[in-house]
């Protein structure tokens, strides 16, 4: 077992058990559309320098990730070309923002799959044999087999970075917590558009003595990761 992470309301995991083999980092939707200029935030009008700030904090958690063997999934936002997965009710509102699912932009079709915007940031290519969870909702768990992944690798415990914070994020931060699995939050490897939303997050996260989870800065994770052995 490893030390307990430093992190709010209470050291994480609560029960003080977690290990390589029970705990995965899970990266949602560090995409093209959400990070980078020229995707699907960016064509709304809302700037990519609140969400692609958690590339490079990011970046560096995965590393300590890889190097001490914990699992890590990476989540992706995206429909089918053909939009057959595509609610009405998203679509309408996604042509409300002047960024409609689908139609063209300077990444490619607008949150589709298979176009250079819903492809994962290069900061951060998944390696082979960490699984990617194409989803086309907001939570990682609808319409996926990540509930059957993580049950398949004998995981516990989560540790959530990823945009965006308010929405992405925190919907599949809710729904691993009901489902069993215990979280945590690491603040600045998270960006929601607004900053007051990002914080609005970290703070209704921890109410009810850690209702949803806990949060914590990266160097709270990496402070305790660096001071293990490096797996042979």
């Amino acid at each position: 077992m490893l030390p307990q992470v430093k992190s709010e309301p209470y050291p994480w995991p609560f029960d003080g058990r977690w290990s390589p083999a029970d705990t995965a980092l899970m990266i949602i939707d560090m995409q093209v559309d959400f990070c980078k200029p020229g995707g699907y935030v960016d064509a709304m009008g809302l700037g990519v320098e609140l969400t692609g700030a958690p590339i490079m904090p990011t970046r560096r958690v995965l590393e300590a990730a890889r190097t001490y063997g914990l699992h890590i999934i990476h989540t992706r936002e995206g429909h089918r070309p053909d939009l057959a997965d595509l609610n009405p009710n998203k679509r309408w509102r996604s042509a409300r923002t002047g960024a409609e699912i689908g139609q063209p932009g300077p990444c490619g079709r607008i949150l589709t799959r298979g176009e250079p915007g819903w492809e994962i940031v290069p900061e951060l290519t998944p390696l082979p044999g960490e699984p990617v969870i194409d989803k086309p909702g907001k939570g990682a768990f609808y319409a996926t087999d990540l509930d059957q992944i993580l049950h398949r690798l004998g995981i516990r415990n989560l540790i959530f970075t990823g945009v965006t914070t308010d929405c992405c994020v925190h919907t599949t931060m809710r729904d691993a917590n009901d489902r069993g699995y215990e979280c945590m939050l690491l603040s600045d490897c998270c960006a929601a558009t607004e900053v007051a939303n990002h914080e609005a997050v970290l703070t209704f996260t921890q109410m009810g003595h850690g209702l949803f989870g806990t949060v914590a800065p990266s160097e709270a994770l990496l402070d305790v990761l660096e001071k293990q052995s490096v797996p042979a």
